[in-house]
């Protein structure tokens, strides 16, 4: 599941951009690698908070009970609309791109994005079993799918046959990336770069969404999310060296379809149709992953009080907040463009996860024991916090507009929660609860 709501939109469609504000392939892999640090420090973070207050709702569940109820419904907030639903809608949008790409030909906009959505919800709003069972055969057949391109095209680009850049990673890394000016230069761009790269590597932490379903969770969930993450760093780089260095740089930078432009220079037309079903496939357990997760955040804080009752699970699988999630998926879908909504997520998420993480040290700071059980505490957890925020920061300086949209989206958060605690109050002042 871990790995299955990572592999999504962004590993397909980032690099391209990167290589255009970095003008290195060694800078982009690097930026890679670094995000992959990220992640695995935020999940090594994750997981012992999940040991420490175990339960369904990720960053929800960990803030209501470390920090405030407000601050957990913020975040709950946040996951409902920059966490899943803008995300659902991103890879919907990447779906239909890739369907179009692999079989020739122009699909009406619209029909794939929204039957891959409707597809998912019924899935996971019938029972958690069917849909788990769907997931894992999704996410086996997309990771053997990705291995044999990222082993083929390597063989292929070993060989000599294709590019301009195979043998020269050394000096794209040293350019650009080496020189204390050039690092100056480059810092800013750089850092933006990791907000797009890390929303490639969100999902990390879908586990925790689902802990209290987990058996035995405080075995079980640690492994999951760093064996994950670690495993999706190492595919993740081997997959953009192939794509960076399968074709020239001027005919990659900017160029938000990088797979299909590396796949057809390494083996023409039908190698472009084969990885866009591989990357269509990828795009799908994506979308469902996330339709799978998110409603379970919901129904946490519906059976806290925060959100309305009719949300909660009331049996297997929680269908009313799977349906929720899929209409607010599908509006997304039809109003919002792929850019900002990108630039939107990754700012708001890394906010939320930023802070979530920084509850480690609350339970420090109070004697409650909780630093020893990460490794490398204080290190790791500072790395990840600092790193997060650092990135949104520069971001935030190039794109102030996302910023005032999250700080927006922060502000209707505390009217809803303001609404839902008078609705709250009224039930109990009549009896009703």
């Amino acid at each position: 599941m871990v790995a299955g709501n990572m592999i999504g939109a962004g590993v397909f469609t980032t690099s391209g951009f990167a290589l255009a504000d970095l003008g290195s392939r060694g800078a982009v892999l690097l930026a890679w690698v670094l995000g992959g640090v990220i992640a695995l420090c935020g999940a090594l973070s994750y997981a012992a908070l999940a040991e420490r207050i175990p339960g369904n709702g990720g960053e929800y569940l960990f803030l209501s009970r470390a920090v405030h109820p407000l601050a957990g419904f913020l975040a709950g907030w946040v996951s409902l609309l920059a966490g899943f639903t803008a995300p659902i809608a991103v890879a919907a949008h990447g779906l239909e791109a890739y369907v179009s790409a692999g079989i020739g030909v122009a699909i009406p906009s619209g029909v794939v994005g929204t039957a891959a959505i409707l597809i998912a919800g019924l899935s996971h709003g019938i029972a958690r079993g069917p849909g788990l069972r769907l997931q894992n055969l999704a996410v086996g057949l997309k990771l053997v799918a990705i291995a044999v391109f990222v082993v083929g095209g390597g063989l292929v680009l070993i060989a000599g046959a294709n590019g301009d850049g195979g043998g020269h990673l050394a000096s794209d890394v040293l350019h650009g990336v080496g020189s204390p000016g050039a690092v100056a230069v480059t810092l800013p761009a750089f850092a933006v770069t990791l907000v797009w790269i890390s929303f490639a590597y969100s999902g990390w932490n879908a586990a925790v969404y689902v802990a209290g379903e987990l058996e035995a969770p405080e075995t079980t969930l640690p492994r999951a999310l760093v064996v994950a993450t670690v495993g999706v760093t190492l595919l993740y780089l081997a997959l953009n060296a192939v794509f960076l260095f399968a074709a020239p740089i001027p005919s990659l930078a900017g160029k938000a379809e990088i797979g299909a432009i590396a796949a057809e220079a390494l083996g023409g037309a039908w190698i472009r149709a084969a990885l866009s079903g591989i990357v269509a496939l990828g795009l799908f357990t994506s979308i469902s992953a996330m339709v799978m997760v998110g409603p379970r955040v919901y129904a946490q804080m519906a059976a806290d009080g925060v959100l309305p009752g009719w949300l909660a699970a009331a049996s297997d699988a929680p269908r009313t907040a799977v349906w929720l999630q899929v209409s607010l998926a599908l509006a997304a879908f039809f109003v919002g463009g792929l850019r900002d909504l990108l630039l939107y997520v990754g700012f708001l998420l890394g906010l939320s996860a930023a802070a979530t993480v920084a509850c480690l040290f609350r339970g420090f700071v109070r004697g409650e024991g909780i630093g020893p059980r990460v490794p490398g505490f204080p290190w790791v957890p500072l790395v990840f916090i600092v790193l997060t925020l650092g990135g949104a920061g520069f971001m935030l300086a190039r794109e102030p507009m996302q910023g005032v949209a999250g700080l927006v989206t922060l502000c209707a958060g505390l009217v809803a929660h303001r609404l839902s605690s008078r609705s709250a109050g009224r039930r109990v002042g009549s009896g009703l609860e």
